[in-house]
């Protein structure tokens, strides 16, 4: 019998990039089809494979509704077919160029092969991914939680009660339209908390909610035993704290796996080595270089250069992964055999990524969750993979505490979503949060004005979205991030200037409804004012 349980829990996030009004290419829109590529279907043939070969795993991971809409979304899917068949028709060029360099010939027959297996598994789910990974969902493999709709931070809204009810109502309205069944966790986005989130997170029907060790570590009264089993609040929420033994493993820039020289080098791709002439077709229309998705090298080590960087083997680093994974298991089953003898009871190791590490970034990540399920299943009975639903079910005594305001970003707390980098953004963001509470009180006079309000409602959301803020903060991709933060903030007070004047354009609002059509069941009255314990 198992001495204490390890739950990895996957974030599957990408903010709503989706421009069918632009006739020019849209660079950002690529973020999703890298993502299907390089991670959510690698992702998905790993669990079929785990399944058909009777490996009962266990994952905890959330789909965003951002990511759910576009996922589901029929333009993107076009669109996405469209970037895979030419990154087939390049490597098909790539190994007749290097037929007479054999490894170069092998790594360019090695992409071809992979991205016939994708496009084979995109079409056998019927390029529904959300449907073929609810079918996980529904033999208890999967837990899929929710998160907040547009990924909103919701420390910088707390005092707006009726956003941050926003957040996350929709989300799980949301949720049940796509899972038909109700969440029963959710990722906070960012792990951002704050004290009394977890009344709003009761009053949307969720159990749930992880946040950053020090949210637990700092929480009052000081929890027993750390990150090593969930609090309850007072509102019976459960709260679960990542451990940050497990998670340096991975994430550490230092230390982390991915780093090891084995792996697939991220920075150096195809898209800016190959001659500017032969590459020009698969970059960008204006001609500027971009990464095609087709790497030939290896990391070799963090001390090398991008041109002192060796050939990629597959081999060695699918080696690698396995080894890597049963480092990984060999260090969870001493640290559950010590917690274990400690706390006198069974202790739980929660290990949150985000998902798109695994197989974008790091490129071997499907691959290392393959092995590490499988050693877990077969290899030693020291720990047993859970996904937290089924936890909570066996474990419904914990201790009681309020945990303390916390994130997973920068210093742990807001700094990185609130700078000088994006300040800015605020006051207007409060301006229109304060307009869209105001509006929600009127009832609709018609069915124009209804789509009018609910479609202010949808700019709000997408103006929330944490993203915009991070990628200011990042330094790249920022024009954009701050284009979008505009328009949102304009299409908004535009909707709101109409309505109050009751001229609305109706042939402007079927456009916008177009573009940004995220939630088409949202009501605008989510942001009414709501009694305590009401919706």
């Amino acid at each position: 019998m198992a001495l204490g349980y390890l739950a990895l829990v996957l974030h599957a996030h990408l903010p709503f990039v989706r421009h069918p009004e632009r006739q020019d290419y849209v660079l950002e829109e690529e973020w999703l089809y890298e993502a299907i590529t390089e991670t959510y279907i690698p992702l998905l043939q790993k669990l079929s494979k785990l399944k058909q070969d009777g490996v009962e795993f266990k994952l905890t991971m959330s789909l965003t509704p951002p990511l759910i809409a576009m996922l589901k979304d029929e333009y993107l899917q076009d669109e996405y077919d469209e970037y895979l068949a030419k990154l087939r028709e390049l490597t098909q060029k790539e190994i007749e160029r290097y037929s007479d360099q054999d490894h170069l010939h092998y790594l360019a027959d090695y992409y071809d092969r992979e991205f016939a297996s994708i496009a084979q598994t995109w079409e056998e789910y019927d390029r529904d991914l959300v449907a073929a990974f609810k079918q996980f969902q529904d033999s208890n493999n999967l837990e899929i939680i929710t998160c907040g709709a547009t990924h909103g931070f919701l420390p910088l809204m707390q005092m707006y009660p009726e956003a941050v009810y926003a957040q996350i109502q929709v989300a799980c309205e949301d949720y049940a339209q796509h899972f038909n069944v109700a969440p029963r966790g959710i990722w906070l986005p960012e792990c951002g908390y704050y004290g009394g989130l977890e009344k709003t997170i009761a009053q949307a029907g969720l159990r749930y909610f992880m946040i950053d060790a020090h949210g637990i570590t700092n929480a009052r009264p000081q929890p027993k035993w750390g990150t090593y089993t969930p609090i309850f609040t007072e509102t019976g929420v459960a709260v679960f704290g990542r451990d940050n033994e497990s998670s340096q493993q991975v994430w550490s820039a230092d230390v982390g796996y991915p780093g090891d020289g084995n792996y697939r080098e991220f920075y150096r791709d195809l898209g800016w080595d190959a001659d500017y002439e032969y590459i020009k077709p698969y970059i960008m229309p204006n001609g500027e270089r971009k990464n095609v998705g087709i790497k030939y090298h290896k990391i070799t080590s963090r001390q090398a250069s991008s041109n002192e960087k060796q050939h990629y083997d597959p081999y060695w680093a699918t080696e690698k992964a396995a080894e890597h994974a049963g480092n990984f298991l060999y260090n969870r089953s001493l640290q559950v055999k010590h917690l274990a003898q400690v706390m006198h009871r069974k202790p739980i190791v929660v290990s949150p990524y985000d998902a798109e590490l695994y197989g974008h970034w790091w490129y071997e990540g499907p691959q290392f969750l393959d092995f590490l399920f499988r050693k877990t299943w077969f290899d030693q009975d020291t720990v047993a993979m859970t996904h937290i639903a089924d936890y909570l079910k066996e474990n419904d005594t914990q201790q009681l505490a309020k945990p303390a305001a916390s994130s997973w970003g920068y210093l742990g707390f807001n700094q990185y979503w609130l700078n000088e980098t994006n300040n800015w953004i605020y006051p207007h963001l409060h301006d229109i949060t304060e307009k869209m509470i105001t509006l929600a009180g009127r009832d609709a006079e018609d069915e124009l004005e209804k789509r009018a309000l609910n479609q202010a409602a949808r700019e709000l959301l997408l103006a929330q979205s944490s993203d915009w803020a991070f990628i200011m903060r990042t330094g790249t991709m920022v024009p954009y991030a701050i284009k979008r933060t505009k328009t949102h903030l304009l299409r908004f007070n535009r909707l709101y200037e109409e309505i109050l004047a009751n001229k609305i354009d109706a042939g402007w609002l079927t456009k916008v409804e177009t573009i940004d059509n995220i939630f088409p069941e949202l009501d605008y009255r989510v942001y009414k004012k709501h009694e305590k314990g009401k919706g």
